[in-house]
């Protein structure tokens, strides 16, 4: 039997003077919270109540009991009225991991709201491009686009994306548009670098198959931004994500090329350890993701920092 409800039993038929009232109490028959008390008192091997059908009556040892009880009880409902307020009320620190460019654009322009919304919340980003250990380094979330998840993490969608190649309308005036993955030999193709991790090429699907095309260009980097900017500049074609150019898309500044040949969508997803409750600084902050994501056009949207600045 349970020690807490035997020792709810317990303070509550010594508080109502009954066994009766206190059952009623419980919403239990006399009966039952009778055997509560005295599968305690056996469990201790002291008598703690007098029962008569009249009265109780403390004995010494229950005199004793009861102070302890009372205590223990009141400190396990001031630990539950804390955890359980803590997943409808956001609070602590929250330390959240993002890859760069998208943390920039994306996720922490979006900070200021949250907490103005959670003020009993801290919020520290660290925006990377390496895929950081959550469990080990402390993180509460990670921003992942794309990939594999360990099953031992949970991934909520927050948004779609896809890679495309793109430039802008001026580059294609002056080198025409590629029609198949053969003419981007004949593009100035801007790519990552041995550096930037992309050293392999870019990659396509045809005829249901995946494939990689190795390109090259006159310009390459181990940072997106930066080929973000050249190919917004003219300079030469870039196989980039609609998060980040989906502005330009849509006022004309790139056009996207080759886009039968693109791979199927993939997910930006917010990923945490596999846990029983989750704090509601971790649920209330992927929830405002989502609904900011969500809003018609806001893919869409110019951003001031769409763009780095020369």
């Amino acid at each position: 039997m349970d020690k807490l409800k035997q020792m709810e039993a317990f303070v509550d038929a010594v508080e109502k003077g009954s066994l009766a009232r206190a059952a009623l109490e419980q919403n239990i028959t006399p009966v039952m919270l009778g055997r509560r008390i005295d599968a305690l008192e056996k469990r201790l091997g002291v008598k703690l109540l007098h029962r008569t059908t009249r009265h109780l009556t403390l004995t010494e040892q229950g005199q004793v009991f009861l102070d302890h009880c009372k205590k223990l009880l009141f400190d396990v409902g001031v630990a539950e009225t804390i955890v359980s307020e803590g997943r409808y009320k956001a609070s602590g620190h929250l330390i959240v991991s993002a890859p760069a460019a998208f943390g920039r654009l994306h996720v922490a322009p979006h900070a200021s709201a949250f907490v103005a919304a959670n003020p009993k919340v801290r919020v520290s980003f660290n925006l990377t491009d390496q895929v950081v250990d959550l469990v080990r380094e402390g993180y509460d979330v990670g921003i992942r686009i794309g990939g594999v998840i360990d099953p031992n993490f949970v991934a909520v969608k927050l948004a779609t994306n896809r890679r495309v190649v793109c430039a802008t309308p001026e580059y294609f005036e002056r080198y025409g548009i590629p029609r198949t993955l053969d003419d981007l030999a004949h593009h100035n193709c801007l790519a990552f670098n041995l550096q930037g991790g992309q050293q392999r090429g870019w990659y396509f699907q045809k005829e249901g198959k995946a494939i990689t095309v190795r390109v090259q260009g006159n310009l390459d980097c181990n940072d997106g931004e930066l080929l973000h900017r050249w190919a917004s500049e003219g300079i030469g074609l870039a196989w980039r994500s609609t998060w980040e150019i989906q502005a330009q898309l849509a006022a004309g500044e790139l056009i996207t090329v080759l886009d039968e040949y693109a791979l199927p969508d993939y997910d930006i997803v917010a990923v945490y350890v596999q846990q029983r409750h989750l704090p509601a600084k971790v649920r209330f902050f992927i929830d405002a993701l989502k609904a900011t994501y969500a809003q018609p056009g806001y893919w869409s949207r110019p951003m001031p920092s769409n763009l780095p600045a020369p």
